[in-house]
């Protein structure tokens, strides 16, 4: 066998393993050169997005956009630093949103629908809260 006839085999295999990983879909930018702010990206089945707002303004925002949506929250808690919120939709599924205080103004938003996420449906639920601060 010669080095051409390995070569293949070779660069499909490194492919399959490079290509396997979470998919990593940056859907936003940083806006306005502020460090992170405005920054959105879905990876590994959930949506992360640092935002301009209190962690209180989040919160309220987050419990407002469930209720216009129409799902049903099962649990919340939040302190001065964090906040989580479970819900689930009319199809029954899960919903996890995520709230992290990185400073007085700026938040870290993570949503997650089901266990494996629903890219589509994080979006919308992000939208929501956005549209509610």
């Amino acid at each position: 066998m010669n080095y051409k006839q390995l070569l293949f085999p070779l660069i499909l295999g490194l492919s399959l393993v490079v290509n396997s990983g979470c998919p990593a879909i940056f859907v936003g930018a940083a806006a306005g050169g502020a460090a992170g702010a405005g920054t959105v990206a879905y990876i590994g089945g959930e949506l992360k997005s640092i935002e301009e707002v209190s962690l209180n303004r989040a919160w309220k925002a987050t419990e407002r956009a469930m209720r216009d949506l129409d799902f049903r929250i099962t649990d919340k808690a939040k302190d001065a630093l964090d906040a989580q919120l479970k819900a689930s939709g009319a199809d029954g599924k899960k919903i996890e949103v995520a709230l992290k205080s990185i400073s007085k103004s700026r938040t870290e938003i993570r949503v997650r629908v089901g266990t494996f996420g629903d890219e589509s449906l994080s979006l919308q639920i992000l939208d929501t809260i956005k549209k509610r601060f």
